[in-house]
């Protein structure tokens, strides 16, 4: 009987994961057997035939059982990739989603509507992470500085560390306090996905979100709309004139975060979609003061 290779161990994994129920089984066993092995994802492919020796075997057990357990492959691995970047993670961030993309794209569009992508824009992300959005907005704006706030120490420590890993260190500065509640304003964007679960939907969250990401992260008051009424009320004092902000929002959630807009004054309030159809994100614009 010949010697297991990689590409065997990723379909007794994939395998494995089916059986769990795991979802994305495919790419969940070639990411971890790429971790186990030292490779990365593509060289799976290239290298598939090569033998999985004891050590890796043993590796990718080990990693196997912590998936089988719920932990989400990007906690597992320690990073998540977004807009084409690898963002590490921290106990205190969320693990940046394909959908939080939506959000990127509809400030760029906007920005690019008013032919402004080299101009030295002010931005603000309230409620950071890992910074995926605003080092995502920066990699995109090269004269463009992005204030970062978060209430977590440890996700603050986290998003320093990506922008400056990711090139945009000197443009990024971090801010520990709540939303946007510490700063100043004069800001031509304004971006944040904030924690939109209400309290009861706690048990309607899958195991790997309800148990690795921060509930800090995750739960905002009885309705999910406690973070969008601190950041609303802020808008008006935070935004310059015309500027414009972009909220993350859950997909029933368009019609009260579009009044909280409406009711803190600003214009042109729009709900967009995401690439599944649903409604992710909120736009809107200060009235010329």
């Amino acid at each position: 009987m010949r010697p297991a290779t990689l590409a065997d161990s990723v379909r007794t994994l994939r395998r494995r994961f089916e059986q769990a129920g795991i979802g994305d089984a495919v790419l969940d066993a070639r990411l971890l057997v790429a971790e186990a092995s030292g490779l990365e994802p593509t060289g799976i492919i290239l290298h598939g035939d090569r033998e999985t020796d004891d050590a890796v075997a043993a590796r990718i057990e080990e990693l196997a059982r912590r998936r089988l357990a719920g932990e989400p492959v990007g906690r597992i691995l320690g990073r998540r990739e977004f807009w084409g970047m690898t963002f590490h993670l921290s106990p205190e961030t969320l693990e940046p989603r394909p959908d939080t993309e939506t959000l990127v794209e509809a400030a760029l569009a906007h920005v690019d509507r008013q032919g402004l992508r080299e101009a030295p824009l002010v931005l603000a992300d309230l409620g950071t992470g890992t910074g995926a959005i605003a080092v995502a907005l920066l990699s995109e704006l090269p004269l463009a500085r992005a204030v970062a706030t978060d209430l977590a120490g440890g996700a603050l420590e986290t998003a320093r560390e990506n922008a400056g890993r990711l090139g945009v260190g000197q443009r990024f500065h971090a801010v520990a306090t709540d939303f946007g509640a510490a700063l100043s304003g004069g800001f031509d964007l304004i971006v944040s996905n904030p924690p939109y679960i209400g309290l009861a939907e706690r048990e309607q969250l899958s195991r790997e979100v309800r148990e690795h990401d921060p509930d800090l992260a995750l739960f905002a008051g009885a309705d999910g709309l406690d973070a969008y009424r601190a950041i609303t009320a802020d808008l008006p004092r935070l935004l310059r004139p015309e500027g414009a902000v972009f909220l993350e929002i859950g997909w029933r959630q368009g019609e009260a975060v579009t009044e909280l807009l409406e009711h803190a004054g600003l214009k042109e309030v729009q709900v967009r979609q995401d690439l599944g159809g649903r409604d992710r994100v909120v736009a809107a614009q200060c009235v010329a003061k």
